[in-house]
């Protein structure tokens, strides 16, 4: 958490960040204006990571709501990742750092309530890696291609010594540094929510780990040095499919398995 940034009323001639200001709400829904005008003020910039909003009491004369819709409102936007709520001392509901966990963990209930195929989520990160595969080509500086070569060797370190439970985190990771050489944040997010969920999916049917994901990443980044972007993009979209397929063979095995047990369960 960022330290706390002090606010001052707008009209006083201090440095420090302005005070937000926030309209009276007459709504029968409240706690969804609460939530806009928050979401408002932090898309305005008024609002930062780190910033504490003004305690309960307050926060609700100041709108003129109840405090049940401030509690409503703060526990909306803690859901949607964008405030975090801390007790005791020091405490109180902060704007927080973005990023993709919002987005994993709602995509991942899609996935898990059956709204969503499987399928679906690997044929988002295939076209999604793509582009930012195309985006790094002209974009990225020797620092983002050093960042990366060092995630793939922290990477085969892990996978020689045999410590698959560290070693997925940095398989992870990978897309995450391969997306930060695009410079472009939102790419960054949706391309580490995907990866993720694609993770839980390995989880999900206890997938074995994959052999040629060191010899296709460091191929990878060999075309992105040479900006062979065209390369680069079908090496990763192979591997990809490889493992879409991996994923999908693993999931009959273990629908199968699911069903030899209730049937043997039912026969009893």
């Amino acid at each position: 958490m960022n330290a706390t940034r002090q606010l001052v009323p707008a009209n006083t001639t201090d440095d420090a960040q302005p005070l937000p200001t926030y309209r009276a709400i007459k709504t029968k829904r409240a706690f969804e204006e609460v939530c806009e005008q928050i979401r408002e003020q932090v898309a305005l910039g008024v609002l930062r990571p780190g910033d504490r909003l003004p305690p309960e009491r307050d926060f609700a004369e100041q709108l003129g709501v109840s405090r049940t819709a401030i509690r409503e409102a703060m526990r909306s936007l803690e859901n949607a990742g964008l405030v975090q709520c801390q007790q005791g001392m020091g405490g109180g509901a902060f704007i927080r750092e973005r990023d993709s966990h919002a987005v994993t963990q709602a995509v991942s209930d899609m996935v898990m309530l059956g709204k969503i195929p499987s399928s679906s989520v690997m044929e988002a990160r295939l076209i999604l890696t793509e582009q930012v595969i195309r985006l790094a080509c002209e974009r990225a500086t020797e620092a983002d291609f050093d960042a990366i070569e060092q995630n793939i060797d922290r990477t085969e370190d892990l996978t020689l010594r045999g410590d698959f439970s560290r070693r997925d985190a940095y398989i992870v990771e990978f897309y995450g540094v391969l997306a930060q050489a695009t410079h472009n944040q939102v790419m960054v997010m949706l391309l580490e929510s995907l990866s993720e969920l694609t993770r839980a999916l390995l989880l999900r049917v206890s997938a074995t780990p994959r052999t040629d994901v060191i010899a296709t990443r460091r191929n990878v980044l060999r075309h992105l040095r040479a900006r062979n972007a065209d390369a680069a993009a079908t090496e990763m979209r192979m591997h990809l499919k490889r493992l879409d397929q991996h994923l999908q063979n693993d999931f009959q095995v273990t629908r199968r398995g699911r069903t030899a047990v209730t049937v043997k369960g039912e026969a009893r």
